[in-house]
């Protein structure tokens, strides 16, 4: 059987450094952090008391209160980031099958901040159950897609992907499949996440997952740096509009890159430690890459998972390191969650953009906040340090891992007719 070409022709994005596609890439190229002080409740007595919010977003002026109070965090991040993403792809539902146009999307938890409030305001009563009637369907992780097939009257494949960390590249990889098997025409994609309240903030802190370096947020995610003490929560959103070539020729779609190849895999080894020796990350871009029918030597940039932990950094590196032998040491890698902090399910998918973008523009994000070496990472790998560096970008391979094992990668190139 051969598969039909899958290419990107739209964007959308809501994150921590910008709300907005090009907000965010420049950011990004100048190395600015999302990380502060939480503003949306009262940290005082919590350990880690910073994060990348999202910052300057109204929902009930861009929803209306009364559409807002409807939809969870998750969900109001979710349609902003693909009204962006519908508006750049062209798209004109009314001119399009919308029988043949999906929407797979990735949250890894879903909306936390609505079973928190529902959950506490049942506590504080007499035992009596009284719960908003909104409570499931502003809760449940597939209400995402659900939410935005609605609004666009879109009844194509539908449904969501949860795989913690990994949820939107699986979500990606999926729609890829979707559309080169000839099922679909367009397929909205991406994640959401909100996670940034005193469930998910406590709940990362027991499970010592977080950094703590209260002292200095803005500097706080050191991926690969000696002294990396945990991940920075963030929040957001990322649409991905991919499409069937031709679908998009005939439409006269403008083209972004070109989505290849996609893998996955399991660490099989700890419910929230990585392989020590990579094993997982080597096997899901070795899966990619044979998904891809590309060689180590094709790559020219990887958007690692780099989510400045002391373990998973390092393994992440060992599984470069040994599936790319020679080649690791011409390629560019870079954490862009030294930036964003670490979107969870929402994270393959803005890191994601963060590559198709690197391979439209020639430029690779640098991973930011690096103070001193770790002699554990082979000095020879090109981390992009500090600053954003312009070289050819051919190819790019974006890696996400989660909790549980769960292992996804995905790669794009740029496109030729």
């Amino acid at each position: 059987m051969e598969f039909k070409r899958v290419v990107v022709t739209g964007l959308g994005a809501l994150t921590p450094i910008g709300n907005n596609v090009p907000d965010y890439w420049n950011s990004l190229i100048k190395g600015v952090s999302g990380a502060d002080i939480i503003k949306s409740f009262d940290i005082s007595k919590f350990k880690t008391k910073f994060a990348c919010e999202v910052k300057n977003f109204d929902a009930d002026g861009y929803l209306g209160r009364k559409e807002a109070r409807k939809l969870d965090p998750f969900v109001q991040y979710a349609l902003f980031a693909t009204d962006e993403a519908v508006v750049d792809a062209g798209l004109d539902f009314d001119k399009l099958d919308t029988n043949r146009i999906g929407v797979i999307w990735g949250s890894g938890i879903g909306g936390l901040k609505t079973f928190m409030d529902e959950v506490i305001n049942f506590a504080k009563g007499d035992g009596t159950p009284r719960f908003n009637p909104f409570f499931i369907p502003k809760m449940i992780a597939d209400i995402a897609p659900g939410h935005i097939s609605i609004k666009y009257g879109l009844r194509g494949p539908n449904f969501s992907t949860v795989s913690a960390c990994a949820s939107s590249t699986n979500a990606l990889i999926d729609a890829f499949n979707y559309l080169r098997l000839g099922i679909s025409d367009i397929i909205i994609s991406g994640g959401s996440e909100a996670i940034i309240n005193e469930a998910g903030m406590g709940g990362f802190n027991a499970m010592h997952a977080l950094s703590t370096r209260n002292d200095d947020p803005a500097t706080a995610s050191r991926p690969f740096d000696k002294d990396r003490d945990g991940f920075v929560a963030g929040e957001g959103a990322g649409t991905i509009i991919l499409e069937e070539l031709e679908h998009a020729k005939a439409r006269g779609a403008k083209i972004y890159a070109e989505i290849v190849g996609g893998g996955m895999s399991a660490d099989a080894n700890h419910i929230t430690a990585p392989h020590p020796e990579g094993l997982g990350a080597r096997l899901v871009m070795t899966g990619a890459l044979r998904d891809a029918n590309l060689k180590t030597s094709d790559i020219d940039y990887i958007n690692v998972h780099g989510t400045s932990t002391p373990l998973g950094d390092l393994s992440e590196t060992k599984a470069i390191v040994n599936l790319f032998g020679e080649d690791a040491y011409k390629l560019n890698i870079s954490s862009t969650k030294s930036m964003t902090g670490h979107l969870l399910g929402a994270a393959g998918a803005i890191e994601a953009i963060a590559a198709i973008l690197a391979v439209k523009h020639n430029i690779v994000p640098p991973t930011i906040n690096h103070f001193t070496d770790d002699p554990e990472f082979d000095p020879r790998l090109n981390f992009t340090f500090n600053k954003a560096q312009e070289r050819l970008v051919t190819t790019a391979q974006s890696n996400t891992f989660g909790f549980g094992g769960h292992n996804a990668s995905v790669i794009f190139t740029k496109y030729q007719d």
